[in-house]
């Protein structure tokens, strides 16, 4: 397992901006369409915008027409982790940074075959490290 990060409020407050804060650790969600990364094509690792950790690689991103960046399976499954989420009068399946805790979005089991899995996820919560290759 990777080493854990654990910062206080006050820390993650200073590090990230406000809708990085809201969404990552205030478990916020960014409007649909309107992230960074939503219609992003670009080749890279998007990792946690808290600890940097690679969650999800650029060759695993789908267009799945629901405003939020998209992705079939993360890069290491040790790096994230699901917990169950009753909020909002729904039952889903959170996805968490398993290294900071930061809150990513969500995975429902309506992707693309063969693994099924779109791990919908806040663009609010990465950074997208871009490759060099054009």
């Amino acid at each position: 397992m990777p080493k854990r990060i654990e910062k206080t409020e006050d820390e993650w407050r200073a590090e990230l901006t406000p809708e990085q804060f809201e969404v990552a650790r205030n478990k916020g969600t960014e409007r649909a369409f309107t992230g960074e990364y939503a219609d992003c094509k670009d080749a890279g690792v998007y990792r946690c915008v808290c600890c940097a950790s690679e969650l999800f690689a650029s060759d695993a991103k789908f267009d799945s027409g629901t405003g939020w960046p998209s992705f079939s399976e993360a890069i290491e499954a040790a790096n994230v982790r699901a917990e169950t989420d009753v909020s909002h009068g729904m039952r889903r399946v959170e996805v968490l940074c398993n290294v900071c805790d930061a809150h990513l979005g969500h995975v429902f089991d309506d992707g693309p075959r063969p693994g099924g899995q779109r791990y919908c996820i806040n663009s609010a919560s990465l950074n997208l490290d871009r490759s060099d290759e054009d």
